[in-house]
């Protein structure tokens, strides 16, 4: 009996009842039905085990069946595979209890599904709005397929959203949704006691872009890969491969070996990308402004050397469903590996810069402290995770593409600080030169591409992790009619990094917000919204769509 087998065969004996069901389409993925007045006990269990949070999935089965269903995921790390537990509600009582109580990192999935699919998660210790807009209308739920993809619904006067408590004693300060110290548009309440922070409430999703909804109702299974490449800056290949990967695993599809390798190399030249961004956006936050200069020179070899391979200077227009669109010549792959041993020897540089300077040391080091223990409860990923003594990495733990046959290692730490997410990002370029080497002189002969030549069957489940430059990135497809996913999730590593901030911002310096915000390298997104002062008598309120348009037009 394999590890897999012995999960079901627990629930089954401790549940009994409780459990209804059960499918496993791969060795590594377990489809559980349950009771979702069982969600809780099941899922406490599951941790038990040695599963780790991954994500909720939420899902209009209204018209099917006349539910809405909730599908919580967990990855067992060191056996390889992924249990789904699917929960459903009367579509005209969707109400389940949550399960955050016990596992902090599920808040949001299930805050986000209160907002976009109506449902009630009783128990859930704070559930405030987290997608929707503050004038969103509380009886329209977009997600719902009766929902029209593009409705636009009437705007409500004066609504704000609700801050946490600020702690006695203690002022507020606002930093977002525009300021200096943030790259994107997102907003932080920081409760400050004198310069120590004593907690913080989060307010993003300022301009949720409906990226999953319009796929599900407008676009077809192979154009998608193009609109999830443009989710995130950074992650193209990242978001275009998961999402590949999740129809291929739904739908039975083969992928080329050498298609495979491809799309190995794309994903390392993006994290090259990535950590060399981050390595420079993060000394410019702590005012290390020569990092910042000498990481992005050395960066701008691997942003031609994107466009040399895909002719964007980033990582897109490359994978689709069934493999790739572009081939590596024998000429582009002399290129990659000059190019590699160019960024290699200068990056040394920098790396001796970096940890000889007391400086830095002092900015960085016991900032944005977070026990291990700690980052397990909130499911965090990536180098944050790593940073922490969590030794997580999906490339390794659920191999994907052409991962199983490469070689390398997985930088881990246990100083639990903004230190140690930069130590680990820098161990990390060398492992991804050095998989870039692997890949070109292992890369196989032969396809690139598996066409689809037969309509994939609707309600089928399949679910990919990727392994991101920030973290793991998820997507769960379920396979629909029309040539379209029926339901498409997305959670980037983000999601789950962001909600430890509070945490990791508890008794540190105001000064230190930038720093600690930019160790997870966040990716929030873009805003349409402004406040609007008035110097005068101070009043504050909110610009709507139509008159930012009317002003951006030149009109006064």
């Amino acid at each position: 009996m394999n590890s897999l087998d012995k999960v079901l065969k627990t629930l089954q004996d401790k549940f009994g009842a409780g459990i209804t069901g059960h499918a496993s389409p791969l060795p590594t993925r377990l489809f559980i039905n349950i009771k979702a007045e069982n969600v809780r006990e099941i899922s406490n269990e599951v941790v038990a085990l040695g599963g780790r949070y991954l994500v909720g999935i939420g899902h209009d089965n209204i018209a099917r069946d006349g539910n809405i269903g909730m599908i919580h995921t967990f990855g067992f790390d060191k056996d390889n595979f992924i249990v789904h537990l699917n929960a459903a509600v009367p579509g005209s009582n969707p109400v389940m209890p949550s399960i955050t109580p016990d596992i902090p990192g599920a808040g949001w999935s299930e805050r986000e599904y209160q907002d976009l699919l109506g449902m009630k998660f009783e128990g859930h210790p704070k559930p405030k709005r987290l997608v929707v807009a503050d004038d969103w209308p509380a009886d329209i739920f977009p997600m719902r397929k009766e929902v029209p993809y593009n409705m636009v619904p009437p705007a409500a006067e004066d609504v704000a959203y609700q801050l946490d408590e600020c702690p006695e004693g203690c002022s507020i300060i606002p930093v977002g949704p525009f300021h200096t110290a943030l790259h994107e548009p997102e907003h932080f309440a920081v409760y400050v006691d004198g310069e120590t922070i004593k907690g913080c409430d989060y307010r993003g999703f300022m301009t949720h872009r409906g990226i999953e909804k319009l796929c599900e109702s407008q676009v077809s299974y192979n154009e998608v890969p193009f609109i999830a490449e443009r989710i995130c800056g950074i992650c193209g290949s990242v978001h275009a491969t998961a999402y590949s990967q999740a129809v291929e695993m739904a739908g039975g599809i083969p992928v080329p070996k050498r298609a495979e390798y491809i799309r190995s190399l794309l994903l390392e030249i993006e994290r090259l990308h990535s950590h060399l961004l981050w390595l420079g956006v993060a000394g410019h936050l702590i005012g290390f402004d020569t990092v910042f200069m000498q990481s992005w020179r050395v960066r701008e070899n691997i942003m031609w050397l994107s466009e040399r391979i895909t002719g964007n200077r980033k990582t897109y227009g490359m994978v689709i469903v069934g493999g790739v669109r572009r081939d590596i010549t024998p000429e582009i792959g002399e290129d990659i590996l000059k190019v590699c041993a160019k960024v290699e020897e200068e990056v040394k540089i920098i790396h001796k810069s970096i940890t000889g300077d007391t400086a830095l040391h002092k900015r960085t080091k016991g900032v944005g402290y977070l026990s291990k223990e700690e980052a397990i409860k909130w499911s965090l990923v990536g180098p944050v995770a790593r940073a922490r003594g969590i030794d997580i990495d999906v490339r390794r733990d659920h191999p994907y593409a052409a991962y199983s046959e490469l070689q390398f290692n997985v930088p881990v730490v246990d100083t639990c600080d903004v230190w140690g997410t930069l130590v680990v990002r820098l161990l990390e370029i060398y492992e991804s030169i050095s998989l870039v080497r692997q890949i070109i002189a292992k890369m196989p002969k032969g396809e690139i591409l598996t066409e689809l030549s037969e309509e994939i069957p609707p309600l089928k489940h399949g679910i990919s992790v990727v392994e991101a430059p920030r973290g793991e990135s998820v997507h769960f497809v379920i396979t629909g009619e029309e040539n379209r996913p029926d339901r498409w999730r997305v959670r980037a590593p983000t999601y789950p990094n962001l909600q430890a901030i509070p945490a990791m911002l508890l008794n540190d310096q105001f000064a230190d917000f930038p720093i600690i915000v930019g160790s997870i390298d966040p990716c929030f997104s873009c805003t349409d919204r402004v406040e609007v002062v008035n110097v005068t008598s101070g009043k504050k309120r909110i610009m709507s769509k139509s008159e930012i348009e009317f002003i951006s037009r030149g009109n006064r």
